[in-house]
């Protein structure tokens, strides 16, 4: 006979865990009689434990909702639980995502989004600090420049901590307009505060930065991987050709990563057939990303540093190791695991998780150990900048022209 302690506990167990079994009802073995659902020994045991095993977490949310002193919206207590769960893996790179933060990582992955075109962060008095904004976009055009700091958007405050809805409020549909109560430092120190207005567009953002230097080389700068960043490559690299270029610099400084296809398929550009990369998941699984025998016959030379991760590093490793490039620069910085992004339940969030760790044509994992350049150059810490339009300081870019030549003449 049930006691009356466990009868109390099966009418809870099924109230609360009605969605998993309306999921589940293939696996579990159960009968309705009349009013009541008898469910089998094992059934009722599964349910029992996980009713056991989130019953802290309800009441700790019932505590919060009797005795916290300010509102305990119980949405953002389970919001916050989720992302605490996934938190607690301590790996920086698995998250749970809100409706808003899964959108946004999605339009950063297909390289285009509505809003007005800018890089903030957060600067050390907790402002909101304008990085640079993106080429030929509204944030450009209408005169926003790298140091400044934005303090009121339509006239309300908003500070570094708050820097997610400050995004969200600057995002919006192209030719709708924002307002940006914008603090700049004049060149007495001194700072001016003024109101700039800026009209929304779809912004595309630009991964492929092409150039032409000295002596018939070429150059391509690619600062991400997204969606549409191998077929803008593969556009630049054959505008370059048309012009006559005899050797190409692909430089990956600062590329923190991005879609692993988009390195693969332009990697395949130049390497003959094999392996660019392949991923072993913890069940052992593997899944190889190949090249074809087409490849380009041009001498490269590649620039990495410390701010090259993830994808870059997939593709440095691919081109070292088939000593398909010669590599210049410093160590990278040493991300070889990989994560996969998908949606999770029906209001719109996502999960990105850390799935599988990936390994170069020789087999080699870098993670938390990088990429060694086969010529180690160090950019001075004072130098202005770098890429082409820095090349008089780039002693970097300067080495890889001159590796280049060399190779040319061969």
């Amino acid at each position: 006979m049930v006691s009356r302690r466990k009868y109390i506990l099966t009418i809870i167990v099924v109230v609360l865990v009605t969605a998993f079994l309306t999921l589940t009802l293939g696996n579990v073995f159960l009968i309705e009689v009349g009013q009541r659902v008898v469910l089998s020994e094992e059934a009722y045991t599964e349910m029992r434990d996980i009713y056991e095993k989130y019953a802290k977490q309800e009441s700790v949310m019932e505590i919060a909702k009797r005795e916290f002193l300010y509102e305990a919206n119980e949405d953002k207590m389970l919001e916050g639980a989720l992302e605490g769960t996934l938190k607690a893996l301590g790996d920086p790179y698995t998250q749970f995502m809100t409706k808003e933060e899964f959108e946004a990582l999605m339009q950063d992955t297909e390289g285009t989004y509505e809003g007005i075109g800018v890089y903030i962060t957060a600067s050390e008095d907790n402002k909101i600090l304008i990085v640079s904004p993106i080429e030929d976009t509204p944030a450009e055009k209408a005169g926003l420049k790298t140091g400044d700091k934005i303090i009121r958007i339509n006239g309300t405050e908003y500070t570094a901590d708050q820097i997610d809805q400050a995004v969200s409020i600057m995002k919006g549909e192209p030719g709708t307009s924002v307002t940006l109560t914008v603090q700049r430092e004049k060149e007495d120190g001194t700072n001016d505060v003024s109101d700039i207005s800026v009209n929304r567009e779809k912004i595309r953002i630009k991964t492929i930065k092409p150039a032409v230097l000295n002596d018939g080389i070429g150059y391509i700068r690619i600062t991400t991987f997204d969606m549409q960043t191998a077929e803008d490559f593969k556009v630049a690299y054959q505008d370059l050709k048309n012009q006559g270029i005899k050797g190409l610099v692909i430089d990956l400084r600062y590329n923190p990563g991005g879609i692993i296809d988009a390195t693969v398929d332009i990697s395949d550009m130049f390497m003959g057939e094999g392996v660019v990369t392949y991923t072993k998941t913890k069940a052992g699984e593997m899944e190889y990303f190949k090249s074809d025998a087409n490849s380009e016959n041009i001498p490269v030379v590649m620039l990495i540093n410390e701010g090259s991760a993830s994808a870059s590093e997939i593709m440095a490793g691919a081109m070292k190791d088939t000593k398909r490039a010669t590599l210049i620069g410093t160590k990278t910085f040493g991300k070889g695991i990989v994560q996969r992004v998908q949606r999770f339940g029906t209001d719109g969030e996502g999960i990105k998780m850390t799935v599988s760790e990936y390994f170069t044509p020789s087999g080699i994992n870098i993670h938390g150990i990088g990429i060694e350049p086969d010529i180690e150059v160090v950019l001075p810490e004072d130098a202005p900048g770098y890429g082409n339009e820095f090349y008089d300081t780039d002693n970097q870019l300067q080495k890889a022209v001159e590796v280049l030549k060399s190779k040319m003449t061969q």
